[in-house]
C-alpha cells in the first residue's frame, strides 16, 4: 500500500487525498496550526499530530498550496526530511511557472529528494468528477495510483512539462473569468446588464447561467488567483509571447481580492446565485 501525505490539506489537497484513500492509498496529513475551516475540510484523511510525521510515514509527499507558497512550503518539507531521515518523493502539484518548478526540484535534489512535477485540472476531484492531474518527472509513475473522479495522465519525464500544461489551460479557465468579470462591472456600471447578458446568452448560454457563481467563486480565490496569473505572465513571456495580458489580469484579481466579495470562504462564494447581488458586492 502506497502512504501519501498531504500538505496542505485544503479544498483541493483534502479532496485528493480522499479520492486516493477511495482508490485503496493510505493518505496522511496534519492540521497542525491550521484553521477550523482547513481541520473541517481534512474529514476523511488520517491525521497526524506534525508535518514531521507526515513527512516520516509517506512513501509519497503532495505540495498543494498557494503558488507564492510553493518554496516555503518544499522548504519546509526538506526540513522534516532531513529531521527524520525520510526521503520520500516529492510531489509538487503548485500552479508555478516551469522555471519555478525546476529550481525547486533543484533544491529538492541537493536535499537527496526527488521531485515529481504535477498540475490539476479542475476542481477538487468527487467520486463522479472529471478532475485531471497531469505529472512530468522520472518518478511520475509513482502518482499514478487509482482515485475514483480523478485521471492522472503522464505528459513527460522532465520537470517543468507538467506546469507549462498548467499554465496554458489556466490562462484560457482564469483568464476568461477575469473577461467575464470586467465586461459584467462595467455593464452594471452603465446599466445594461441586462441588455449584455442577453446578448451574451445566444452564443455562451450556459457562461450566463452560471455568471454569479463563477464570479463569486474566482473573488473568494482571487488572492492566490493573482499570483497564479503572474507565474502565466511570466512563462508566456518565456516563450515569447507577450507578458503583459496576464500581468493586467493579474491586476484585476489583486482588485477583487480588496473587495468584500474576497472574503467569502469558497464554501460561501458557492451559495450565492444572483448575479446583482455579486456585482454589488464587488463595489462594497
Amino acid at each position: 500500500m502506497t502512504t501519501l501525505g498531504i500538505v496542505s490539506p485544503g479544498a483541493m489537497g483534502s479532496a485528493l487525498g480522499r479520492a486516493w484513500s477511495s482508490g485503496g492509498a493510505r493518505v496522511v496529513a496534519t492540521v497542525e496550526g491550521r484553521s477550523e475551516r482547513t481541520r473541517g475540510l481534512a474529514h476523511g484523511l488520517e491525521l497526524l499530530p506534525g508535518l514531521e510525521d507526515v513527512v516520516a510515514a509517506a512513501d509519497v509527499v503532495v505540495s498543494v498550496c498557494p503558488p507564492g507558497e510553493a518554496g516555503p512550503c518544499l522548504f519546509s518539507i526538506l526540513q522534516a526530511a532531513s529531521s527524520t531521515g525520510a526521503t520520500p518523493v516529492v510531489g509538487e502539484l503548485n500552479a508555478v511557472a516551469p522555471p519555478v518548478v525546476e529550481e525547486l526540484a533543484t533544491l529538492a535534489r541537493s536535499a537527496g529528494l526527488d521531485l515529481v512535477d504535477g498540475a490539476i485540472s479542475g476542481g477538487p476531484p468527487t467520486p463522479d468528477g472529471e478532475t485531471t492531474l497531469y505529472l512530468a518527472g522520472d518518478r511520475a509513475a509513482e502518482l499514478t495510483l487509482p482515485a475514483p473522479g480523478l485521471t492522472t495522465r503522464v505528459v513527460g519525464s522532465t520537470v517543468g512539462v507538467a506546469s507549462a500544461v498548467k499554465m496554458c489551460t489556466a490562462s484560457v479557465y482564469k483568464g476568461t473569468t477575469a473577461v467575464w468579470t470586467q465586461a459584467l462591472e462595467t455593464a452594471r456600471a452603465h446599466g445594461v446588464l441586462d441588455v449584455v447578458l442577453d446578448d451574451l446568452a445566444t452564443a455562451y448560454p450556459d457562461e450566463v447561467d452560471r455568471a454569479a457563481r463563477r464570479l463569486a467563486m474566482a473573488t473568494s480565490k482571487s488572492a492566490r488567483f493573482a499570483d497564479e496569473m503572474e507565474q502565466i505572465a511570466e512563462t508566456q513571456a518565456a516563450a515569447g509571447a507577450s507578458a503583459e495580458l496576464f500581468a493586467a489580469m493579474a491586476a484585476v484579481y489583486r482588485r477583487l481580492s480588496r473587495t468584500a466579495l474576497a472574503d467569502l470562504s469558497p464554501e460561501e462564494a458557492a451559495d450565492l446565485d444572483d448575479l446583482g447581488t455579486v456585482l454589488a458586492r464587488l463595489r462594497d
